[in-house]
């Protein structure tokens, strides 16, 4: 008996603000399921080309109370980019703290608008130190 992997779910508290900031990352929306009986939206998300690897947000329409939440039992979800500082700064530049700054230009951490933790990973080897991400500072916790 084979096991595939079909998709990461997170629940998020606002639709549209998760969406934009998937988008961010450069996810896409490959398919969507609303339930009026179950007053809920299914989007799912993934890398153009990738899209056997989505993100499921799951939106409730009557709100969901435990968002957001710390989610650090959830763990967390990871893409490789191909220049984590590009990615880094698009991302900085459109609000989001990075909480863990790229400064061995391999890996950072930002959270999702539902404190969902995104690892960024670098493609092939290590981009070489430059600033401000060297001396930048851990903000909050991944």
């Amino acid at each position: 008996m084979g096991l595939r992997y079909l998709h990461t779910m997170v629940r998020v508290k606002d639709l549209e603000t998760s969406m934009n900031f998937y988008q961010l990352l450069g996810l896409r929306e490959t398919r969507r399921n609303e339930s009026e009986k179950g007053r809920f939206t299914l989007v799912f998300m993934a890398p153009e080309g990738q899209e056997d690897c989505p993100i499921e947000l799951t939106y409730n329409w009557d709100g969901d109370e435990g968002l957001p939440s710390d989610s650090r039992h959830f763990g967390h979800l990871a893409y490789r980019t191909e220049d984590i500082y590009a990615l880094c700064q698009k991302l900085m530049d459109a609000g989001v703290t990075i909480n863990r700054p790229p400064r061995d230009g391999h890996m950072a951490f930002v959270r999702s608008p539902d404190n969902i933790s995104i690892e960024l990973l670098q493609e092939g080897d290590n981009l070489p130190s430059q600033e401000p991400w060297a001396s930048m500072e851990n903000t909050g916790h991944w």
